[in-house]
């Protein structure tokens, strides 16, 4: 009896281990990205409403799960890879941990229903989602090896990140919304590249083959293109987006977030991981939080 109960508790150990180490295949740490959901709900503050504050929190829980399916996906094809990687090789597969393809079987699952849920909530959304589910299998796969091309897929996903959540409540989104969107996201993309330059070296070939395209004085040039259009765009669509002025009030917690950004990346070499700088550096956290208090007391008192 004994040594009956010594098994089943060692099996409900063994089942609680795989759980939590599935759980981590989907890198919650990274669910952060899809807060961009919300963003079209920030900037319809002065008609929301619980069913819509409802429809946008599941919006973010079914990108949560599809971007940890394609996660799963990307560590599966990239297990190699990230074995020689000082930081990646510490993930479920990359360890040896969790079984790939127990992690694969899991994320197939976990793909078809969520994706069946994204088209019974909403026709559109679910197309957005399927076809951000698809264009980073797309990157796992083969884009990623294609310079530049790699960092506006990564973009990419933002963007549709940001749509979706827009079609999830109904809300219209403008092309200046969208183009800054794009070149936010292009900017942390074209960060976490030279992160990557930086931290793998003279072995940038053995862990991504499209390192051996990049220079960092390239991607130095490229950050400092899409800064200046960052912050031009967005102070554009301030005036003349068809919204209250006063989100011009707004500009200077964009050029601080962007700037404080930059110098992590050049003096600290960080922003390899945006959703931990987010988190632990605080005068960016500070900063966007006063943001979203920013835009949502504007659009509340003058819209």
């Amino acid at each position: 009896m004994l040594s009956n109960s010594i098994n089943l508790k060692e099996r409900i150990a063994s089942k609680q281990n795989i759980f939590l180490l599935l759980l981590l295949q989907l890198r919650p740490h990274q669910w952060t990205k899809n807060l961009l959901v919300f963003a079209a709900l920030l900037f319809s503050l002065h008609k929301v409403s619980i069913h819509l504050l409802g429809k946008s929190l599941i919006a973010f829980f079914l990108f949560c799960m599809v971007s940890g399916c394609v996660y799963i996906i990307n560590d599966f094809a990239d297990i190699k890879n990230d074995r020689n990687h000082p930081e990646k090789r510490y993930r479920p597969m990359a360890s040896g941990a969790l079984n790939p393809f127990l992690g694969l079987a899991f994320g197939c699952g976990l793909l078809i229903a969520s994706l069946f849920s994204a088209f019974h909530f909403d026709l559109w959304f679910g197309s957005v989602l399927l076809f951000y589910f698809l264009i980073n299998v797309a990157y796992s796969f083969t884009l990623k090896h294609v310079v530049i091309l790699d960092v506006m897929i990564i973009s990419a996903g933002f963007v549709l990140r940001a749509i979706g959540g827009s079609l999830m409540i109904g809300t219209p989104f403008t092309p200046w919304f969208l183009l800054c969107t794009m070149l936010l996201s292009l900017f942390l993309a074209i960060s976490k590249r030279r992160h990557e330059l930086y931290l793998l070296q003279e072995e940038k070939g053995s862990h991504r083959k499209v390192l051996e395209n990049y220079s960092i004085e390239l991607l130095n040039q490229l950050n400092t293109i899409v800064t200046s259009a960052t912050i031009i765009s967005y102070s554009l669509f301030t005036f003349t987006s068809g919204r209250t002025i006063q989100l011009m009030w707004t500009i200077p917690f964009v050029i601080f977030g962007i700037f404080r950004y930059l110098y992590l990346i050049m003096m600290g070499n960080k922003g390899g991981t945006p959703e931990k700088v987010l988190v632990e550096d605080k005068p960016i956290l500070i900063t966007v939080l006063l943001y979203v208090i920013a835009v949502a007391s504007i659009i509340l008192i003058f819209e």
